[in-house]
């Protein structure tokens, strides 16, 4: 008479199954922390002259010098940081050197302050105000409508958006969302303040 072989319980495997996960991720996690980190390529900030006379589509004049320096309340460590009255973004390396600044045209529909983290990377699409954009680096919602930085593609400015538009597109300049785009990895911290 045949013996019926004895099952191990579902916990059994259930447990198994997820210290193995975690252990996996811990190892993937410990890699990832001692490899190299990319940094933006150091350049002077450069200030857009425009003969348009809508200010809303033209970043801020360029401001005295100690509003390039990285703002004290924006965190610390490896980190874009965006700080909205001044219409400005830093790219900021884990010792806490900025490599470069630029000024950018917001959306109509600007981030709370806080810190996000970039959550997904898009090559190129099509803009909400129908420009073809670049270097999407998504890192907020707010009310149902992505927060972004990007770039145009022929590295245009925005038009003014219709009547009642909401944007979350962050525009800047071409050389601009081309070195965000090699610093602003998924998974990098996106400091916004006032």
């Amino acid at each position: 008479m045949p013996v019926p072989a004895r099952r191990l319980p579902s916990w059994v495997w259930v447990t198994g199954l997820t210290a193995g996960a975690v252990a996996a991720v811990a190892v993937l996690t410990v890699k990832a922390e001692q490899g190299p980190h990319p940094t933006a390529a150091a350049s002077r900030p450069t200030a857009r002259v425009s003969t348009d006379a809508k200010p809303s589509a033209s970043p801020k004049a360029s401001p005295s010098p100690s509003k390039t320096e990285v703002p004290d309340a924006s965190g610390t460590g490896r980190r874009v940081v965006y700080d909205l009255s001044d219409r400005r973004v830093w790219l900021v390396d884990a010792d806490d050197t900025a490599r470069r600044t630029f000024t950018v045209w917001p959306g109509t529909i600007a981030p709370a302050p806080g810190t996000y983290t970039v959550s997904v990377r898009k090559d190129a699409t099509t803009g909400s105000d129908g420009v073809a954009i670049e270097h999407i680096v998504y890192f907020s919602v707010v009310s149902g409508v992505n927060i972004a930085f990007s770039n145009a593609v022929d590295g245009s400015s925005p038009p003014p958006p219709a009547s009642g538009t909401q944007t979350g597109g962050i525009r800047m300049a071409k050389a601009d969302g081309a070195a965000l785009w090699a610093f602003g990895d998924t998974g990098t911290k996106v400091r916004v303040v006032e």
